[in-house]
């Protein structure tokens, strides 16, 4: 199983992502990328990207209100008070 990580929308000014930059983990483990990856986003999907090969987001709380299928998750600059950009994640499982 793959995951696609594609940013859904920035709150803030991130120095690193774009809407609609994507990454992949391929395997469930292997990072693919043609971007930059900020090492904070990381630290957001840890804790979920092993769970997605047994369960589905909507199971924890997480998926979308429209399609429980997606993820979404933020990573934890608090840009309101760093000045810098909170950035939302929807993650997508791509079955191989």
């Amino acid at each position: 199983m793959d995951l696609i990580i594609r940013v859904k929308e920035i709150k803030g000014n991130c120095s690193v992502y774009k809407i609609n930059d994507s990454f992949k983990l391929e395997d469930g483990y292997r990072l693919v990328s043609k971007i930059p990856i900020c090492m904070h986003s990381l630290t957001s999907l840890l804790p979920y990207y092993n769970v997605l090969k047994v369960s589905e987001p909507g199971e924890w709380g997480l998926a979308g209100v429209e399609d429980k299928t997606k993820l979404f998750l933020q990573c934890l600059d608090p840009h309101e008070y760093t000045g810098g950009g909170t950035v939302i994640f929807e993650v997508s499982r791509v079955e191989q």
